[in-house]
């Protein structure tokens, strides 16, 4: 008998770049992810802007059936107003977790993601948790969901990658700002290695290649610091 996947589907693409009209002026939003579990736990990942909701609703219920009170946890990559924007949706959900805080209504977890040494939370065993993925902001994580149906293991990363370009032109992703440049760097190469397939913070998901791991590699080994 085939062992059903996890599955991991992303529902809105997201972009980042100049206003046509004011080039002063930038136009965001994140990519958004709903993962399927095999057990049958939905949780979505980084929820797009505040004005946003009513297409959100409109996806999850037209290409899978969902509610939003179906929706058993929230993650989101990191505090950014278009990674958040539409948590109010969710108000059943067990778990809202924005970067390293993981609440419920006023309760607040003390969370070993907090911690450098941090062990991975899991959100459903080992299939699928949510790691610390400091850089783009200190508090940023990732979601890595094991035995996907992009096969092995996909990354939701926020915008620890922009986009699968910034592999090859790392100007993308430090122009759109970093709060630790070498943590980033570490990072990247972190998940690029433990993951098959990750999906960006502001484009569409791409499978990882071994060119793309050694490039990360020598991007990391370029600076001084290369602790992993």
């Amino acid at each position: 008998m085939t062992t059903r996947r996890n599955e991991v589907h992303v529902l809105f693409t997201g972009y980042s770049r100049p206003d046509s009209n004011d080039s002063s002026v930038m136009r965001a939003n994140c990519t958004c992810t709903l993962i399927k579990t095999r057990h049958g736990r939905n949780i979505i990942v980084d929820t797009l802007t505040a004005w946003d909701g009513e297409r959100l609703t409109q996806v999850l219920q037209s290409e899978h059936g969902l509610q939003p009170q179906d929706i058993n946890v929230v993650v989101c990559t990191h505090g950014h107003s278009d990674h958040i924007g539409c948590n109010y949706l969710f108000r059943e959900a067990q778990w809202h977790i924005v970067g390293a805080c993981v609440s419920h209504r006023d309760k607040y977890l003390d969370c070993p993601l907090t911690r450098e040494d941090s062990e991975p939370f899991q959100l459903c065993g080992d299939d699928v948790t949510v790691v610390r993925t400091p850089g783009h902001t200190l508090s940023c994580v990732s979601v890595l969901v094991c035995d996907s149906i992009q096969g092995g293991v996909a990354g939701i990363c926020g915008d620890l990658f922009e986009r699968v370009e910034d592999i090859t032109d790392p100007t993308i992703w430090t122009e759109a700002g970093s709060e630790d440049t070498n943590s980033q760097r570490r990072q990247r190469l972190r998940m690029a290695e433990l993951c098959n397939y990750i999906i960006p913070g502001h484009g569409q998901g791409f499978f990882v290649t071994d060119q793309m791991r050694a490039l990360l590699r020598q991007q990391l080994d370029s600076t001084s610091d290369r602790k992993i």
